[in-house]
């Protein structure tokens, strides 16, 4: 069955309607007016992605997030000015993350106050019971994007957790028979490549109800980096040929944030297109990078904090010259000299983050000049190109 086929069939109506206008419409649009700001010489992203908790049910190996005492977390009148701010400036798509965010209390509260936005909620799915899945559904505008890090031994180990997989695929199952629009994401790692980079992975998805499946390059930070993990450089272009390959023919969408439609490497916090918030409210470039010099306070002027942040302005230059790929793999001494000479704070929670960005070594990320893989499937290579990556911002 093909990817259109399933989703005029398989998701309730409503719920793909505001997949399609909110997220599909919407996110086109905000990239447009992302643009246009960037050719004025004014900056607002136009994703944005909030860590709303620090607290979370699993011990991941390589997560960054390390639950303080007392836990962080933001509140919804906080975050319901955040929403407002961006929306004022036409984004409307937030990534939802954590810790795991299910477990902050009044999340749901949030989605219900904004309906004409959209989330994507990046969760373990653990928490995820009937009547988490039913409120989705009555609200439509929320998607679950529920991580699979392996198989079943991988899985307990990647996740510090018990029966981890078989809990997750039920999750997934849940909210097949709430008929939401399903998301899966997966960090690809040395321990799970030859189980989740294939094609006999993508059906068996499919045949559960994922409906789209975003993959990540694992990245070696936070408390228990274990770098062993970390993909080789020929690993990355087996990922990357997989995907292009896998997209002409997959029954669902496939995701990367790594590259355009030429093949060339990205990094959505290096061209500006989106940052984070974490659990404290930090203004940071990326989730992984745990550090800020500007916090969004009372988030009632969120575009002159963003316009005018010179360390965000100065993390994107330096970036941009460094690498194409990914500042926190290839070039961590730097990213550390880099944050200490311009006044960034460590926002971890767990105050050992720079000393871990001392402690790492250098690893290849999905930048690799001269060994492009362009896109096959014409219909990724022109949203690729037109409606997300494909701006110039690397000049």
């Amino acid at each position: 069955m093909s990817f259109l086929t399933r989703m005029m069939r398989e998701p309730d109506k409503r719920l793909l309607w505001k997949f399609c206008w909110n997220f599909g419409f919407k996110g086109m649009r905000a990239v447009d007016k992302f643009q246009k700001r960037i050719k004025a010489g004014e900056y607002f992203p136009a994703f944005l992605f909030i860590s709303v908790t620090d607290k979370c049910n699993l011990s991941c190996q390589g997560c960054w997030v390390t639950q303080a005492s007392p836990s962080r977390e933001l509140d919804i009148e906080t975050l319901d000015r955040v929403v407002e701010e961006c929306k004022k400036k036409g984004s409307y798509f937030f990534g939802i993350l954590g810790g795991e965010p299910l477990m902050h209390k009044g999340l749901f509260d949030l989605f219900e106050r904004h309906p004409d936005a959209y989330f994507l909620l990046f969760t373990n799915g653990l928490l995820i019971t009937d009547a988490t899945a039913s409120r989705m559904r009555e609200l439509g505008n929320v998607s679950p994007l529920i991580s699979i890090e392996g198989n079943v031994e991988v899985s307990d180990v990647r996740r510090g957790g018990k029966d981890v997989y078989q809990r997750t695929i039920d999750a997934i199952e849940i909210c097949r028979k709430h008929r939401l629009v399903i998301g899966a994401a997966t960090s690809i790692c040395k321990s799970n490549i030859g189980d989740l980079a294939t094609e006999a992975f993508v059906n068996q998805l499919a045949s559960i109800g994922v409906h789209y499946l975003w993959y990540y390059i694992y990245r070696p930070v936070g408390p228990d980096p274990t770098p062993e993990l970390a993909l080789d450089p020929g690993q990355v272009l087996d990922l990357r040929r997989f995907i292009v390959d896998v997209r002409t023919r997959a029954p669902m969408l496939i995701v990367d944030a790594y590259w355009d439609h030429d093949g060339k490497a990205l990094c959505p916090a290096a061209v500006g297109i989106g940052h984070h918030i974490s659990p404290a409210g930090d203004i940071e470039p990326c989730p992984p990078i745990q550090f800020a010099a500007e916090n969004i306070g009372d988030a009632t002027d969120l575009h002159a904090r963003f316009s005018t942040s010179e360390f965000l302005r100065n993390f994107r230059n330096l970036a941009c010259k460094t690498t194409q790929g990914c500042i926190i793999m290839e070039n961590p001494e730097l990213l550390r000299e880099f944050l200490t000479g311009n006044g960034a704070e460590d926002t971890s929670g767990r105050d050992t983050a720079f000393r871990e960005l001392e402690d790492m070594l250098p690893h290849r990320s999905q930048h690799m000049p001269g060994e492009e893989i362009p896109e096959k499937s014409w219909a990724y290579r022109f949203a690729k190109k037109h409606w997300f990556f494909g701006f110039g911002a690397y000049g």
